[in-house]
């Protein structure tokens, strides 16, 4: 749902009320679907993986820091496995793969079987073990040798992309230096040294406040975490 993503929210700004997205791709049609089921299909898909609600926190946190940022492909992967537990039962194959090793889509589903255990028949785990994959590929972790031939490749994550890791791990209750060892950052593909260069890089353009003194760490996020209003849910 990238592509579907990134049209989106090229077109619509982020003031924009909940109702403003189904409105976009159900009457307007601006993701071009050739039918009134397939408008509908793309809809609940990006409302699964992306909340498209401003009072949903993963979301507005994902338009914070979207922009024209080139990490988006990664923003919207942390944002997905964030919200969908099947993708992330998939992150498994992802970080067990070395760079150049062929994953495939067998692989996916077999980690979500077992995830899973009984709960998809052989058919749905193909189909989503495609899917899967065709995601992972689409965020930069997979590079496409052929047709069917995908192997695991390196990311390399933004300043924007590691502040909306470690917010992920802020909302799960990891603080100080365990924020840079969750499954968010394990994804990024990048040394902790790195990632701490990332932060330092994050705080200079106020995406988050960044400390470091010896090996005490303090990461904050007053803009990201600033209060709405009417409330705001995850």
């Amino acid at each position: 749902m990238l592509s579907s993503l990134v049209r989106l929210l090229a077109l619509l700004p982020p003031e924009v009320v909940p109702v403003a997205y189904r409105s976009a791709v159900m009457d307007e049609n601006v993701l071009a679907k050739d039918t009134a089921s397939g408008r509908e299909w793309a809809f609940r898909q990006l409302r699964r993986f992306f909340a498209l609600d401003p009072h949903a926190l993963l979301f507005r946190a994902l338009r914070d820091l979207w922009g024209d940022d080139p990490g988006q492909p990664l923003l919207a992967m942390l944002c997905a496995l964030a919200r969908d537990p099947v993708l992330r039962a998939s992150s498994s194959v992802v970080l067990a793969a070395a760079p150049g090793r062929v994953v495939g889509p067998g692989d996916f589903g077999a980690a979500i079987e077992a995830a899973f255990p009984g709960a998809y028949n052989a058919n749905t785990l193909r189909t989503t073990g495609q899917n899967v994959a065709s995601s992972w590929a689409q965020a930069g972790h997979l590079h496409a040798e052929g047709p069917n031939r995908k192997v695991r490749a390196l990311v390399h994550p933004t300043p924007a992309v590691l502040t909306y890791a470690l917010l992920l791990g802020h909302l799960q209750g990891a603080r100080g230096q365990a924020l840079f060892q969750t499954l968010w950052t394990e994804v990024l593909d990048e040394p902790r040294s790195r990632l701490l260069d990332l932060a330092v890089a994050a705080s200079q353009r106020g995406m988050l406040e960044f400390r470091k003194i010896g090996d005490v760490i303090e990461v904050s996020f007053h803009q990201l975490l600033r209060p709405l209003d009417d409330g705001v849910s995850l």
